[in-house]
């Protein structure tokens, strides 16, 4: 007789090493749970999934192992999609298919993997583009914490639009689209049992159509970053660095929200370090930044869109803040992660 075995029946049951096995279990989890989560046509699964000829493609790849896997305004389903989508768009892409590939530590509830799939497949469909081909593994307790992602995005580049770090300038006007520090700060209250989850929601969110709209614009979009991990501090520094312009930033310009600045105020954080999911940078001619920052705050994503600063050339490769007081003081890069595993 050849030993099986048993197969889940209940949603409170939890993942078996056997789910990764790529047997009986493996076809029954992605039939019931997987598939159908991300919204996947009938069909055979194939190895690999066809594409439609692409113009000018972009590709991404990015993994997520926040912990814990939900938090106030999404999960790691939502923010796997979130995060690879804004990083095609930050090239000028629109997003057109992503691979999703999932490491499951064995035990965990299956109700809890079926909440984060149909997340992902949500905000996936929200944005409109398809999961088109993935993979799923098993691993031993304490082999994984839980659940980690990885996602890889292709996107077609929008012919107008060429921003690159490099291409920052002199005399650039540096707009920010939204709020600072949100993501950050509601990961960790919720790691770590703050309370103030109740004040501050993750920005998690697709930046895409907020770059489609700049595409008018054409070359003036010289540089396109979301502040994700090292906040908007990593962001400024590894642009300056790229493109040899130095930056100068305006303390009472920064759209920190009060939540934040108390919360960083209390746990000794510079919100300027604080991760970020559904914002980003924007360097454009300071004579072309009042028109581009009125096609921002047209759409939504862009609504409460600023101008923070502007590039120099007086001090290339540093970026400095003007405070409130009229002093000035250097962003330097951050030296490690203030916040491990906030994405």
């Amino acid at each position: 007789m050849t030993p099986q075995c048993p197969t889940p029946r209940h949603e409170d049951e939890r993942v078996l090493l056997g789910h990764g096995a790529g047997g009986r279990l493996t076809a029954e989890l992605l039939d019931a749970l997987l598939l159908p989560a991300i919204g996947a046509p009938a069909g055979p699964l194939e190895d690999a999934a066809t594409l439609p000829p692409i113009g000018l493609p972009v590709i991404s790849t990015d993994s997520f192992v926040v912990s814990p896997l939900s938090f106030p305004g999404g999960d790691i389903g939502s923010l796997a999609v979130h995060g690879t989508v804004n990083d095609l768009a930050m090239r000028g892409a629109q997003p057109v298919a992503l691979a999703v590939s999932l490491i499951i530590e064995e035990g965990l509830p299956l109700a809890e993997l079926r909440s984060v799939v149909e997340s992902l497949g949500k905000a996936a469909a929200e944005a409109e583009v398809p999961v088109v081909t993935g993979d799923t593994k098993v691993v031993g307790r304490g082999a994984a914490d839980r659940l980690f992602i990885t996602t890889t995005g292709i996107g077609r580049r929008i012919p107008a639009l060429h921003p690159s770090a490099a291409r920052a300038q002199p005399h650039d006007a540096i707009l920010l689209s939204g709020p600072i520090g949100l993501h950050g700060t509601a990961v960790l209250s919720t790691r770590e049992g703050l309370g103030f989850e109740a004040d501050i929601t993750s920005d998690s969110r697709p930046l895409h159509r907020l770059v489609h709209a700049l595409a008018p614009h054409n070359s003036d979009i010289h540089t396109l970053r979301d502040p994700t991990r090292g906040g908007l501090a990593a962001t400024l520094n590894e642009i300056a660095e790229a493109s040899g312009t130095g930056a100068e930033i305006d303390e009472s310009a920064l759209p920190v929200p009060g939540p934040v600045a108390a919360a960083c105020d209390l746990l000794g954080l510079d919100p300027l370090h604080v991760a970020n999911e559904g914002c980003l940078v924007a360097y454009v001619p300071e004579a072309r930044a009042d028109d581009v920052l009125h096609t921002m705050r047209r759409v939504p994503e862009g609504a409460s869109a600023v101008r923070i600063g502007r590039t120099t050339a007086v001090h290339p490769r540093r970026v400095e803040l003007r405070t409130r007081v009229g002093s000035r003081r250097v962003i330097d890069m951050p030296l490690g992660e203030q916040l491990p595993r906030i994405c």
